[in-house]
């Protein structure tokens, strides 16, 4: 996981789950129709899961970090099928999910090429209709300190509706939080694919 000591500490902290459950889940998913089986990429600690596992009827999530997979299939797996893997080269079917979901873990993809290959990979899984989700943070200078030695490449939100689109979304939307100044994104399966 390409996190330092701290940035890891305060994502498996209660503090971190509480926030993801009454403010960011809440903001990031507004007015986004779920369905009944969601795949979550990057889930890290968990804090994410914690909250979709109560939300939907199936729940699967990818994570890259091996140790992180097995804490999760320990804490959740009874709940939810969790996966070692890759979100740029998704380990799933073709059209399997009725959402794609992804919180605060784009910016700690290397590259704009592999985000992007993210992009087309949540779209390949998602079924025609369904959506892709999620939220991530902007940089500012508390974010960029507890960066120090970690991966951070954020998404610039004026590009983010072209490359979304560039993967086939349709009906994209990028927005801003008024305080926070992170971005939240959602775009759709086109139902005719």
């Amino acid at each position: 996981m390409p996190m330092n000591k701290a940035h890891r500490r305060l994502c498996s902290s209660e503090k971190w789950a509480q926030g993801v459950r009454d403010r960011l889940l809440p903001w990031a998913l507004e007015d986004v129709e779920l369905g009944d089986d969601v795949l979550e990429l990057g889930p890290g600690y968990g804090a994410n899961l914690r909250v979709l596992v109560e939300r939907v009827p199936r729940l699967t999530a990818v994570e890259i970090d091996e140790a992180t997979t097995r804490l999760l299939q320990d804490g959740w797996g009874e709940r939810a099928r969790i996966l070692n893997g890759d979100a740029s080269d998704l380990p799933l079917p073709d059209a399997a999910f009725s959402s794609v979901v992804c919180f605060t873990m784009l910016h700690h993809v290397p590259t704009k090429a592999l985000q992007d290959r993210i992009f087309q990979e949540a779209f390949r899984v998602l079924r025609p209709g369904g959506i892709f989700a999620g939220s991530d943070s902007q940089p500012n200078f508390r974010f960029r300190l507890l960066h120090i030695g970690d991966t951070m490449n954020t998404l610039p939100p004026d590009e983010l509706p072209g490359r979304l689109a560039a993967a086939g979304f349709t009906d994209v939307s990028v927005d801003r939080h008024p305080e926070s100044g992170g971005l939240r994104f959602s775009g759709r399966r086109p139902r005719g694919e």
